[in-house]
């Protein structure tokens, strides 16, 4: 099976159209994928033809993020070439210069979020639910995680880092994520109008609709001071403060930190801090940094393990606690390469 059977390309009026389509994987992105995926823009990009770019995915999900029950049985093999071409990928789309329009009608999340919010158009229905919980399988918000939840609404984009959280359309529109929603049930009228437009505004104005956010003002500040801290520590401390004061999402948080890796932890706040200041491009060369350390220690397999190869299991994670982890580990992550830096171009 190659990629053709798990991502189409089609033109539709002035429209270049990708179609994710592994349902039964909920659009989990293989290797073979991003290559294809990244091909075809490239193409497109130089086809006077295609005026913009629709991507969108088959079934109840957008994309639930990479392969990693691929990655995983291809852990004794080199795996830096799939996120160097993922990285890559992700960095084109930031660039790309035509319009690029995602419609997420369910499911987006770590690779999926690479393929979507990068782009100039981020559409979500009532049925879409963002997350990035990669810190909960011994990993780090990769895909430029380090470049755009730092610049979503306050500290919302730490907090889902840290966390793993969950965000509805309504949220994510206020937060900075999506840039416009639309109804479930106008989705298919929206798909014949971009098919007929030579720009997606010109249809999105048609359809969009602002819906309250999820998160109260109350939750939302709340969030705001407890993750503005420069260590674990602090936003620890302040997320138990909140908890004491009644807050839900902060006695959910504050538990959450016991369930993640203690090094993922570190290396993604840092990550983030660091990531707010930077271009896309250096974003995503300081992202294969992290990940060429991460793939050389325990903590992602150990984690890929826990939650999907024996479902459910307490993962063991070396060091076992956020008090373990020297600033030396950590500044280990961050260190240029040997070899050279990611080339992106």
């Amino acid at each position: 099976m190659d990629a053709r059977d798990d991502i189409r390309f089609e033109t539709r009026g002035s429209a270049g159209w990708v179609t994710l389509s592994r349902p039964q994987a909920l659009n989990a992105l293989t290797h073979a994928m991003c290559i294809a995926l990244e091909s075809q823009l490239r193409a497109w990009a130089d086809d006077d033809a295609v005026r913009f770019v629709v991507i969108e995915g088959e079934g109840r999900a957008f994309s639930a993020g990479g392969d990693i029950q691929a990655l995983y049985d291809a852990r004794q093999n080199p795996l830096y070439r799939f996120f160097a071409d993922e990285y890559r990928l992700n960095a084109l789309i930031r660039r790309f210069a035509k319009p690029y329009v995602a419609l997420i009608d369910g499911i987006v999340m770590g690779g999926g979020v690479g393929v979507s919010v990068h782009g100039s158009h981020r559409v979500l229905t009532q049925n879409a639910t963002f997350a990035m919980p990669e810190v909960g399988i011994g990993f780090f918000p990769d895909v430029g995680g380090s470049y755009f939840l730092p610049r979503m609404a306050g500290c919302t984009g730490i907090w889902m880092g840290l966390t793993g959280a969950r965000a509805k359309w309504g949220d994510c529109l206020a937060w900075g994520f999506a840039t416009h929603c639309v109804e479930a049930g106008d989705l298919d009228a929206l798909k014949q109008r971009l098919a007929q437009v030579a720009h997606p505004d010109a249809a999105l104005a048609e359809f969009a609709i602002v819906p309250p956010p999820e998160t109260s003002d109350a939750d939302r500040a709340a969030i705001d001071r407890a993750f503005a801290g420069d260590s674990l520590d602090a936003i620890l401390s302040a997320a138990r403060h909140e908890a004491d004061h009644a807050a839900e999402w902060a006695k959910r948080d504050a538990a959450a930190f016991s369930r993640h890796s203690p090094t993922s932890l570190h290396v993604a706040l840092r990550q983030l801090r660091e990531g707010g200041s930077l271009s896309m491009d250096d974003c995503m060369r300081m992202e294969y940094r992290i990940v060429t350390r991460m793939l050389q220690g325990a903590d992602f397999y150990e984690g890929i393990r826990a939650a999907i190869i024996d479902k459910g299991d307490t993962p063991r994670w070396r060091p076992a606690t956020l008090g373990e982890v020297s600033p030396g580990a950590v500044d280990a992550f961050f260190a240029a390469l040997p070899g050279g830096e990611l080339e992106l171009q």
